[in-house]
């Protein structure tokens, strides 16, 4: 699934109402009374909540498992604008002028709003933290993670032919092959750093120069330095690359599509998606309400069994189908490695300019 490709905005089914009132209504009663000055408040006060989404097989499974049945619970409509655009998002919080209550996206955007304080304090008293792959920051909550790891064509690699471990993926003796990484520095240091012999569990801080001479090991083998994340399959499918680092979630509707595609779950890169409540928004409590909706379990599980992701409420596993709990890396497992979105977000911009220019050396 390709989360940007929408770029037409749907909405949910429902009446523009409040407190069981048309909104219309409520306006024209207003100006009638020649109360015009009272129309901020009644727009102020609109149960109509806002949320952004990357549209496509995501936006139904966000519209199926959360909005309509959050909608249906709270009596309220709720609109999905397919845009998170962090920088229309910060216009909107320094203007004080807030059309999306709720913003979702990716951890780099999300940890770069946290440093310029756009976002509202989490209330975690709604929120059962200790139920949480990934516990909530103090402004924003993952709702659930994507897996990354090694990817190859199991016709051309069966068991024992391919690499199943990012120590693997860089022996080229043991496991020949033209590989294809990622252009974007983030996960290859892991890789490397995993590679090298660094545990799980000491990752991070990321030890940024053992991590480019461990780089410097696996480059003549990168036949590929992959921009785009459908190229992560396509590569494998087409056979110009033996070896990619991938997504489940793209290796698994790929072969529901027929193609010879596989990925190692024996060790993997996760990723979160966040959601976050802008400042100065006008529903800040019902988003709140929406955000702690979005991490029951019983919610989570209905995401995940239509979307190929991961629940960040562990209770979730419980009530999935057993199709959808073996897609579904062990993050019991020390080898199921947490992506650090807040180291990132402070070091990402200067190290990939540096990795950048080491590509090109």
């Amino acid at each position: 699934m390709k989360k940007h490709d929408a770029q037409h905005h749907s909405r949910t089914a429902g009446s523009d109402q409040q407190a069981g009132v048309p909104r219309r209504t409520v306006l024209k009663a207003v100006a009638a009374a020649g109360l015009a000055g009272w129309a901020p408040f009644v727009r102020a006060q609109s149960r109509t909540l806002t949320v952004t989404c990357w549209g496509g097989s995501y936006e139904a499974a966000v519209r199926s498992a959360f909005v309509e049945p959050f909608a249906k619970e709270k009596g309220v409509t709720v609109t999905l604008v397919n845009s998170a655009d962090l920088t229309r998002m910060k216009v909107q919080v320094q203007s004080k002028n807030v059309s999306w209550d709720v913003f979702d996206s990716i951890g780099p955007q999300i940890m770069a709003g946290s440093r310029e304080g756009l976002w509202e304090a989490v209330d975690t008293s709604r929120i059962d933290g200790g139920g949480l792959v990934q516990k909530p920051g103090k402004d924003h909550v993952s709702t659930y993670f994507y897996a990354g790891g090694i990817g190859f064509d199991p016709k051309r690699f069966p068991d024992g032919k391919h690499p199943t471990t990012f120590k693997e993926l860089w022996d080229v003796q043991k496991f020949p092959g033209r590989r294809g990484l990622r252009s974007r520095v983030s996960e290859n240091l892991e890789m490397a750093l995993l590679a090298d012999g660094v545990a799980p569990d000491a990752l991070y801080p990321l030890d940024i120069e053992r991590a480019f001479k461990s780089m410097d090991r696996i480059k003549d083998a990168v036949r590929k330095w992959i921009e785009t994340t459908p190229e992560t399959v396509t590569l494998l499918a087409n056979n110009e690359v033996d070896f990619s680092y991938t997504y489940l979630s793209r290796v698994l509707p790929a072969q529901r599509n027929g193609q010879s595609v596989q990925m190692s779950l024996a060790q993997t890169l996760n990723s979160f998606e966040y959601l976050a409540v802008p400042k100065h928004g006008r529903n800040t409590q019902l988003a709140m309400d929406y955000i702690a909706f979005c991490l029951r379990p019983d919610r989570q599980a209905a995401f995940c069994e239509m979307v190929e992701f991961s629940p960040n409420a562990l209770a979730a596993l419980d009530s999935l189908s057993p199709a959808a709990r073996a897609r579904i890396p062990d993050m019991k497992d020390p080898n199921s490695i947490i992506v650090d979105d807040a180291w990132w977000g402070e070091h990402y911009e200067a190290l990939q300019r540096r990795f950048t220019e080491w590509m090109l050396m």
